[in-house]
């Protein structure tokens, strides 16, 4: 059995987010089922451990999973209809939430470390938007996806940002204007996960590829995750131009000297992360 450092196992009195880390794959858990919705409070311990996680050098890879049943079920709507009451009807508070989930999207693309989603059980409006939000997803066979704002008389317009950078405009177009729920087949075949497996072997296969991708020179991570979605956004000129300087630099970095060092020499590579 792999050795396990610094487990925080689930508690009710730890807080709506855990964390584990083992052979610096750092997992963090949605722990308040069973909706795990997206309150203000969770969305903060989310982006506080996010952040956290960039200082910690023993830390490679991340990953997203949930307690019980329902991955995420999107926005803690309950919370959010309470605050109607407000002399403004609560548009300031639903302010605040809209955008601490934008900057808690943004901080998972943006961050330098693979962020992958292990998803079992429903992922729902803002739920959906952080699963297509991560790098990589792997769902389980029970996995199951949807943005049913338009049934509730709530278009899921934030959802939509990242939905539509990962499926086609005619299959966001489906899921936003039904508010249908798709299985993981079929969420698969959109493009929204990239494997579906048995839930039995759905954590093994998740930190199979979370501990191959840590293997890896965390540099070199870094540079081509923020390399691809900066010219995801840019016209193919562009794009070009802007990869080519990153290639430049990276090539200039001991890492790369390194590797393709031990390539030609038929050995392994011995990163130092410069």
């Amino acid at each position: 059995m792999a050795e396990i450092l610094a487990i925080k196992p689930a508690a009710a009195d730890e807080g709506p987010v855990t964390t584990r880390r083992e052979k610096g794959v750092l997992r963090l858990t949605l722990a308040n089922p069973p909706a795990n919705a997206l309150s203000l409070s969770v969305m903060a311990a989310l982006v506080a451990e996010l952040e956290h996680a960039k200082a910690d050098k023993a830390v490679r890879v991340i990953v997203l999973s949930a307690a019980g049943k329902v991955f995420c079920a999107g926005h803690d709507l309950k919370e959010m209809t309470s605050r109607r009451a407000d002399a403004d009807r609560g548009k300031a508070f639903f302010e605040e939430t809209f955008a601490a989930c934008a900057m808690l999207m943004q901080t998972i693309v943006r961050h330098p470390l693979p962020v992958i989603a292990e998803v079992d059980g429903l992922a729902t409006a803002a739920g959906l938007q952080l699963v297509a939000s991560c790098d990589l997803a792997i769902a389980s066979h029970e996995a199951t996806f949807c943005t049913p704002g338009v049934n509730i008389g709530l278009f899921c317009s934030t959802p939509m940002v990242a939905l539509s950078r990962n499926v086609s405009r005619k299959q966001a177009m489906e899921m936003l204007l039904t508010g249908e729920t798709i299985d993981a087949a079929t969420a698969k075949e959109f493009g929204l996960v990239n494997r579906v497996v048995p839930r039995e072997y759905l954590n093994q296969i998740v930190t199979k590829y979370a501990q191959t991708i840590a293997c890896k020179s965390s540099l070199v991570i870094k540079t081509g995750k923020e390399a691809f979605y900066a010219q995801a956004e840019m016209g193919l000129a562009d794009a070009y131009a802007y990869t080519g300087r990153v290639m430049v630099e990276n090539m200039l970095a001991r890492d790369a000297e390194e590797g393709i060092g031990a390539f030609i020499g038929k050995r392994k590579p011995e990163w130092t992360d410069e």
